[in-house]
């Protein structure tokens, strides 16, 4: 007699529950087990060392002290298309400690992503990640919270994690991400880090499914999450016929996955100290474009935390970093700034910061000041009418100065 709709849909709670199961005693027997992460990276070219490939950035020269990832805790906020596939990045990458964040099951609909299989439909996503991740690279300390962060109570949680979640587990963290598609979350962290004067990374891919975009944010040096609009990446396609009744948000994997791509390699060049950082990159899948620009703060914030931070006298003379890239022959060809310097990264002045394409944060966000091929969301109030009114209350202020006889003959003249 084959089985009903409701008896699968029992079926499937009982393997989500059996799995839940599973992922707990996986985590009791890792605790008890204690001692199995590896001391150090090694760097020894064998079949048996997931570390070698890693390691060979060291021996090229690319970066001077790779095995230093494994000192950095990094906190992700979301586990979706996005975040699922940088913490499995990380993961690979040998990162020290992922702390991770959602509130969400995963979903049959999610298969079309990167990351969960079919049969962790049911668990948490936290709980799913945690395991695949495990399984991948025990070496990585690993912490899961399963939660909304947009709550009171939540939101002094992840205020705790990120003030004592690094690697020793007393330490701040080195780096938030933001993997979420939803305002409030992106409100919320903004509010963290500019507390915390925690440096995070955002990122997100647009309802059509064709472009997306990171942007690195420093409280009190670039522009927060409310600063200015966000910034999104022109596709070239009607936005009034994306959205239909009955008709949700698209998703592909290529997209997320380069997007996803684009935020690790930023992570790893911000930790490590190698390359360039990009403060906003673009990417459009229609014509293969790659927008960039460096927004800075607007003085006019929203914001409190953001508007305290940009008072910071070490923030206020802050300049975009401009990475010089090796001379054919290394090193010895590169112009080194400082002796101690031996990457040759500086910090440009005012003709670098132009060639990053730096935009300037106005009261009212315009347009016409961004790099090509980017806008904003949405238009911001402007602040220009408080302007005039400041100038139509001085032009009366003026007035009033003038006798009573003069303004009588003013009006016989009329």
């Amino acid at each position: 007699m084959p089985s009903t709709e409701a008896e699968l849909r029992a079926l499937d709670r009982q393997i989500a529950d059996l799995m839940q199961q599973k992922a707990a005693v996986q985590a009791r027997l890792e605790r008890e087990a204690g001692g199995a992460r590896a001391k150090q990276m090694s760097a020894e070219v064998v079949d048996s060392n997931p570390y070698s490939r890693l390691m060979a950035l060291k021996r090229m020269g690319i970066v001077d002290n790779y095995e230093k990832i494994r000192d950095f805790s990094v906190l992700i906020v979301g586990l979706g298309g996005i975040g699922s596939v940088a913490a499995e990045m990380l993961t690979r990458c040998g990162i020290g400690k992922l702390i991770m964040y959602d509130y969400d099951t995963v979903e049959i609909a999610n298969m079309n992503r990167l990351f969960f299989r079919p049969e962790q439909a049911g668990m948490t996503k936290t709980a799913a990640a945690k395991q695949t991740l495990h399984s991948i690279n025990p070496d990585v300390i690993f912490e899961e919270y399963t939660m909304d962060i947009t709550t009171t109570a939540n939101f002094e949680q992840l205020l705790d994690r990120m003030q004592h979640g690094g690697v020793d587990g007393k330490s701040k963290i080195d780096l938030v991400l933001s993997c979420v598609d939803n305002y409030a979350a992106r409100t919320a962290l903004n509010q963290a880090c500019n507390e915390l004067n925690q440096e995070w990374l955002e990122s997100g891919v647009s309802e059509d499914a064709v472009s997306g975009h990171i942007q690195f944010l420093l409280p009190g040096r670039t522009a927060c999450f409310e600063c200015l609009p966000p910034l999104i990446v022109a596709s070239g396609i009607d936005e009034s016929t994306l959205k239909r009744e009955g008709v949700c948000a698209a998703s592909l994997p290529t997209t997320m996955g380069l997007v996803a791509a684009m935020l690790v390699q930023n992570v790893l060049k911000y930790l490590l100290g190698f390359g360039q950082v990009s403060y906003y990159l673009g990417y459009s899948a229609m014509n293969d474009f790659f927008p960039s620009d460096v927004m800075r703060p607007n003085p006019e914030c929203s914001n409190v935390q953001c508007r305290k931070q940009q008072a910071v006298p070490e923030h206020a003379g802050w300049t975009p970093m401009v990475w010089k890239a090796l001379g054919y022959g290394g090193k010895e060809n590169l112009v080194v700034e400082h002796e101690d310097n031996e990457w040759g990264i500086e910090l440009g002045g005012d003709d670098e910061a132009v060639g990053l394409g730096v935009t300037e944060a106005p009261a009212a966000a315009e347009t016409s000041k961004l790099a090509s091929g980017l806008s904003f969301a949405y238009d911001q109030p402007s602040t220009a009418p408080a302007a005039a009114a400041e100038e139509d209350n001085s032009a009366s202020v003026s007035d009033a100065d003038v006798s009573l006889e003069d303004l009588m003959g003013q009006l016989k003249s009329l």
